[in-house]
């Protein structure tokens, strides 16, 4: 997707990542990508109708809500409010989905968040037809008057706590398909494989935890939890191993000195690439080569040779 309809949402505490917008046709508060703005953004949003009637399109799809109505949208899905009544006015909640999971790899984020976030699912209108979405659209109202009251002490979990009920009741009124699920892991698989290579393109240049995370279009925090779910390992760890594993080669094939090694292989400083070899290797990366010569000579000795050592690889 464009960066040009990428929204960067600034939070107005980035230590408690939530805002609420209030928007009509003339303008959102506090400023954002408002009435008629085709974006998207990272964060799940839920907007609530509060007045008159709107037209909200998600990827290409035109939704009608009426007072009282709401619709939750997922992350990555482009949408724009694309007619709004002279009297309309809605309110969106934005906020990242780390705030339903309560930590990285916990089951809350395995079982009841990531396969929804990460589904084919774009959005779900909220009418108030069934009892459960009554009482989502009345947690919504809830949420309203809590942003418009003066924040006092404790808001945050206050918000925390019936945005996390609201969701659980979100889920478990809807349902997975099979699909949904193989559409999900299919992914996953396919975002791990794009940082791989990036990785293995670029291991030997000074890449950022961030740059192979952008490589999937992923944040940090996801990139690190889909290695670890995956490899069992960080990001970090594996392009270290990476780097071990290529300069391993480095020093059977040539007769580049250490330190033109370590920098061919990305380490900066000569003295982390030995550490980090020793660690990874349990001898010095000199040790290493110096017993790959070793066994060279030995290969070249007849066989019946006094002294000729056990293979050894």
């Amino acid at each position: 997707m464009s960066k040009l309809l990428h929204e960067n949402i600034l939070f107005p505490d980035a230590s408690f990542p939530y805002i609420m917008y209030t928007a009509n046709s003339r303008k959102i508060i506090p400023e954002g990508r408002g009435f008629n703005d085709l974006h998207w953004h990272e964060e799940l949003q839920i907007t609530l109708v509060t007045q008159g009637k709107l037209v909200i399109q998600v990827n290409g799809i035109d939704y009608e809500l009426k007072n009282g109505q709401a619709i939750f949208i997922n992350k990555g899905a482009l949408h724009v409010t694309t007619h709004l009544t002279p009297d309309g006015q809605y309110v969106s909640f934005n906020f990242p989905e780390k705030l339903l999971v309560f930590y990285a790899d916990s089951a809350m984020e395995k079982n009841y968040v990531s396969p929804y976030t990460n589904s084919s699912l774009l959005s779900l209108v909220i009418k108030g037809d069934a009892e459960w979405q009554r009482d989502v659209l009345n947690m919504l109202l809830e949420l309203k008057n809590r942003f418009d009251m003066p924040k006092k002490w404790g808001w945050e979990y206050e918000v925390s706590i019936r945005t996390v009920q609201l969701w659980l009741t979100l889920i478990s009124n809807i349902s997975l398909s099979f699909e949904d699920t193989a559409k999900y892991v299919k992914r996953q698989q396919e975002r791990l494989q794009l940082m791989l290579s990036f990785i293995h393109q670029h291991y030997a240049t000074n890449i950022t935890l961030q740059d192979i995370s952008d490589a999937a279009h992923l944040s940090v925090s996801e990139c690190t939890r889909s290695f670890k779910k995956t490899l069992h390992i960080t990001p970090y760890e594996y392009l270290i191993k990476y780097r071990i594993k290529k300069s391993m080669e480095l020093l059977i094939s040539t007769d580049y000195t250490v330190t033109e090694i370590a920098h061919r292989v990305g380490f900066n400083h000569v003295n982390n690439f030995i550490q980090s070899f020793k660690k990874h290797q349990t001898r010095t990366p000199k040790d290493f080569r110096k017993l790959r010569n070793e066994i060279k000579i030995q290969d070249t000795l007849p066989i019946d040779t006094p002294g000729r050592g056990p293979e050894l690889f």
